[in-house]
């Protein structure tokens, strides 16, 4: 398949495939096959933590890297990419007690060998000085074109972002590992670490912080697996997503922590098999699919399990969010077992999203349908339910079980509108907005906003 990457800029490669246990996931009536890697111990690689050097072991100090800080390790990295690339199940080492200092950098394929480990205990960090990103690149640090590349460690990714959060009241003692700031940064802000177009991808155990934008990203890639994670950045910095899905199918995300300042998880279109359990989210925007139908495009959103997540001191809890004018569907959605404490709306549906000024009303919008809101507890600030469908296309098959949301504060009502579906009660508190009509009428008017 030949994929024409969106994101494509000028930018230099890395894990392998251990021992695997596969599980099935079997909601919908399907079974997707995935991998969930035990990626620790030695497995095939022999001692890399320690940076001893095997046939198939590329230690990054072995190609010139000096690991201070200071210096540029930028083609240190890309000639230890090019040796791994080569080998067959290599290890490419960024040692542990040192830091990085890295420039925007593409590990590509698809030329490359299979089952690349990419072993990270020491930190990358990023420059914060302008001259570096030129006028501006969409990612700093990118895997490309790779079947079967895996990225585990300790070691942490920093994006040293407080030089490029704009707008924000974000504080800091020290503006950089580097040394002082040179000339304004361009606009366009990078993600720290993305995947496009690859297969059997994991990341395990590492830390990504400080992202000047969203901080891991999966665009166009199948049989993801993202386990023992934490990423890290405060609540006002501005547009920090997470983790962001697109056009990615059979991913698992677990075990992790996220803290950011926008979505702790994006789901945006083109993905399905989606499933994200055992994750804390807070600060941050919740967990959201969308916004889906910007400036009028289709969108498709499927097959989506989020179950046992802990939000705290975040803006939504669960989310889905859709721009009028677009079109498509989200369905098979399932939020369960989430706990939210001090959360501004726990659970949302806004099909009238504008994130500027001067938004339209818009006839056309992406349906939603089979969404389901199950065992779902804590405390809320603004309002407990915000269900704003829209009048041409209304929300059906939505079903609400188990819900108890008390105020941290004020209590208000439940708001619904054009949202169509069953309560299994009690609930608490009572969501009679909700309608029972399972084949709704179009109609009506609506002033509701943005979430």
């Amino acid at each position: 398949m030949n994929l024409e990457d969106p994101e494509k800029k000028s930018m230099v490669v890395i894990g392998d495939d251990e021992d695997f246990i596969r599980f099935e996931i079997t909601r919908w009536g399907l079974t997707t096959a995935a991998r969930e890697r035990k990626h620790f111990g030695q497995g095939r690689h022999g001692d890399v933590k320690g940076g001893k050097r095997n046939s198939t072991t590329f230690n990054v100090l072995d190609y010139g890297a000096k690991g201070d800080g200071k210096a540029d390790d930028t083609k240190a990295f890309q000639a230890t990419w090019a040796a791994a690339c080569k080998a067959e199940e290599s290890t490419m080492v960024v040692p542990s007690d040192s830091v990085f200092l890295v420039k925007p950098i593409s590990f590509a394929g698809p030329n490359c060998t299979s089952n690349i480990l990419f072993q990270l205990d020491g930190m990358i960090i990023a420059p914060t000085g302008s001259k570096a990103w030129g006028k501006g690149t969409l990612n700093w640090i990118e895997f490309t074109k790779l079947k079967g590349i895996t990225i585990r460690g300790n070691g942490i990714i920093d994006g040293q972002g407080s030089v490029w959060w704009k707008n924000s009241n974000v504080r800091y003692s020290d503006v950089s590992i580097n040394g002082e700031l040179k000339g304004k940064m361009p606009s366009t802000k990078p993600t720290a670490l993305r995947f496009y177009g690859s297969s059997d991808v994991t990341v395990t155990g590492i830390t990504i912080q400080n992202s000047p934008q969203t901080h891991l990203k999966f665009d166009a890639c199948t049989d993801v697996q993202v386990f023992d994670v934490n990423i890290t950045s405060p609540g006002n910095s501005t547009n920090t997503d997470g983790i962001h899905l697109q056009n990615s199918q059979d991913v698992v995300i677990s075990n992790t922590d996220l803290a950011c300042g926008d979505d702790c998880v994006s789901i945006q279109t083109g993905s399905s098999n989606i499933y994200i359990h055992d994750v804390t989210c807070g600060p941050g925007h919740g967990i959201s699919i969308g916004g889906l139908g910007k400036d009028k495009t289709k969108a498709y959103v499927s097959n989506i399990s989020v179950r046992n997540v802990t939000m705290h001191n975040t803006m939504t809890g669960v989310r889905i969010k859709t721009w009028q004018g677009g079109s498509g569907s989200v369905r098979g959605i399932t939020f369960s077992d989430i706990r939210v404490s001090e959360v501004q709306t726990p659970i949302m549906i806004d099909q009238y999203y504008c994130d500027r000024k001067g938004c339209k009303n818009q006839t056309s919008a992406v349906s939603i349908s089979d969404i389901s809101y199950e065992n779902i507890r804590g405390t809320y600030t603004v309002e407990p339910v915000h269900l704003a469908c829209s009048d041409s296309k209304p929300c059906t098959g939505l079903s609400l079980s188990d819900i108890e949301l008390t105020p941290q504060g004020k209590s208000t009502d439940p708001f619904c509108w054009k949202a169509y579906g069953e309560i299994k009660p009690p609930t608490i508190p009572p969501i009679n907005c909700l309608q029972e009509t399972k084949t709704p009428k179009s109609g009506g008017n609506s002033n509701s906003t943005s979430g």
